[in-house]
């Protein structure tokens, strides 16, 4: 949750420097990717605080693969965009995709977490 909560302060810090000083230095489509990190940072800084409340009420490998996936697209995609935008190095364009993936494979494992959580025939008895 500690790595979620610093997750979301860069998050909201990113998109201020973006709105108050990178926006007029950028064109509007490295604007657009710089944006485009900042907002993904943001919502799976979130996702991340759940997935480590979740981990904290109910310790399960799903869920702790979930927060390590996730992590890895936050630092992967959200930082390979930002930082693209602001250099303009496209190499780091292709980092993206991993943490895209990253962030797929998160989803899935909250998602078989959630599954194995309901009680009778849906879940686990």
């Amino acid at each position: 949750m500690v790595t979620a909560a610093l997750a979301g302060a860069i998050a909201v810090g990113l998109g201020a420097f973006g709105a108050h000083y990178i926006k007029d230095l950028l064109s509007p489509s490295r604007f657009d990717v710089y944006e485009t990190g900042a907002r993904y940072l943001l919502v799976h800084a979130v996702v991340m605080l759940f997935t480590g409340y979740w981990m904290s009420k109910s310790p399960d490998r799903l869920l702790t693969g979930a927060a390590i996936a996730f992590l890895t697209g936050m630092i992967a995609f959200s930082g390979s965009l930002v930082l693209l935008a602001a250099t303009g190095i496209r190499i780091l364009g292709a980092i993206a995709p991993i943490g895209g993936a990253g962030f797929i494979i998160g989803w899935l494992l909250l998602a078989v977490a959630a599954w194995k959580s309901i009680p009778g025939p849906g879940g686990p008895s």
